[in-house]
């Protein structure tokens, strides 16, 4: 219950007692335990008290207090702290579906005009963990929702260096092909710089080639592609209708997949940047001080919900599996976030799963068809010159 209690000249008990209706519930209740004959001093001296029990209280605008029995056996209801805010969740599931919907009525319409335009992915994944192996099954699953031809070529543990480089070559040189991508991580024989700087440029729609990481580090660059996971985490935040300009956004981690190109997208959007890693001194203050957080940093339920600023936007890009006696594999996924203190602080939030892994791999289909649109106008501005005629007498 909210009380509005204000201070003002003693009236006579005569006109209290009449007017009741008129008067704050407290001084209602205190009169109603008061006969009509009741002395001016006893009046007075009740209303001090409670007066001096309430001065605490005296506000122009209702104001939640604390509870409390006042010796006058009247019971007021207070809180001492506000009211827990309960964070939206930021549905990547839903949007990355609306997305995969787009990208199939896209393709349709252009196959109308151009039987040919059949974008086309291969994917190329050495070994078989079990993560990679999911991860592959997902991409697969969504391509074929969006109406894109995708392709897993593996490749076993042992395979060479040498024998993934040539087929990248192969693929390179197909033009039917429009998207290469590596899964990764690839074994530990191998250089995965050297195995994923080997994609074309034109090609490489997971973004992570040095041209396109380079052109998005500048100051109004032009990548070819945006990576995937980076990319959806703007998405998500313009889904979510989240002003990033002049807003103070923290990126935890600055891996070469998510941390350094998110935050090469933030400064683009003209948010102020602060990029924290394994390195950082206290980073809760960071943290603390941060409009929108982005937590990939690897670390499951890392980021509490006491660090966080009240009101904060919070995308959790961590993928963590912790144990779980409930679950029938004996874990369950999690991320870097500790999702159920943080929602009770953040305005919005991404759940773990359904946040942000649907969006990469909806991020993926969205530059395949990039790229196989690139190629085809590149088809369409080819120039061509008739050879010269060398005439040749007798003909």
């Amino acid at each position: 219950m909210f009380y509005n209690l204000h201070m003002s000249p003693l009236p006579n008990p005569s006109s209290l007692l009449r007017s009741r209706a008129s008067l704050p519930t407290l001084h209602r209740a205190l009169l109603s335990s008061l006969s009509p004959s009741a002395s001016f001093a006893r009046v007075s001296q009740q209303i001090v008290q409670l007066r001096g029990q309430s001065s605490h209280s005296t506000f122009s605008s209702p104001t939640r207090v604390s509870s409390s029995t006042p010796r006058n056996g009247i019971t007021r209801q207070f809180s001492s702290t506000p009211a827990a805010m309960t964070a939206t969740k930021i549905d990547g599931t839903a949007i990355a579906k609306k997305i995969r919907e787009e990208i199939h009525a896209e393709i349709d319409d252009a196959q109308k005009t151009n039987p040919r335009f059949k974008p086309s992915l291969k994917i190329i994944q050495v070994g078989d963990r079990s993560d990679s192996t999911t991860y592959v099954r997902m991409k697969l699953k969504a391509a074929q929702e969006a109406a894109i031809e995708c392709e897993l070529i593996p490749f076993p543990e042992t395979a060479t260096e040498a024998e993934v480089l040539d087929e990248i070559e192969r693929l390179n040189n197909d033009p039917s092909v429009h998207g290469i991508l590596v899964q990764l991580p690839v074994p530990k024989h191998m250089s995965e710089y050297r195995v994923t700087s080997a994609v074309s440029d034109e090609k490489d729609v997971d973004g992570f080639g040095a041209s396109n990481i380079g052109e998005l580090a500048k100051r109004g660059g032009r990548p070819l592609f945006i990576p995937c996971t980076p990319k959806g985490v703007m998405v998500l935040l313009e889904e979510s209708g989240v002003d990033l300009i002049g807003k103070n956004a923290v990126v935890l981690g600055r891996s070469n997949i998510v941390g350094s190109p998110t935050s090469y997208l933030l400064n683009n959007a003209d948010a102020t940047v602060t990029v924290c890693h394994s390195r950082t001194q206290n980073i809760e203050q960071f943290i603390k001080n941060a409009d929108v957080v982005v937590a990939a940093i690897g670390k499951a339920n890392f980021v509490k919900g006491e660090w966080l600023k009240p009101g904060a936007v919070v995308i959790d890009v961590g993928t963590n599996f912790i144990p779980d006696e409930t679950k029938k594999s004996g874990q369950r996924l999690v991320g870097d976030v500790d999702f159920e203190s943080a929602s009770k602080v953040a305005s919005q939030i991404t759940p773990v799963p359904g946040g942000v892994g649907p969006m990469t791999i909806a991020m993926l289909l969205q530059n395949v068809v990039e790229s196989a649109k690139a190629y085809f106008d590149r088809q369409k501005a080819r120039a061509i010159k008739p050879l010269p005629l060398k005439l040749r007498t007798p003909v």
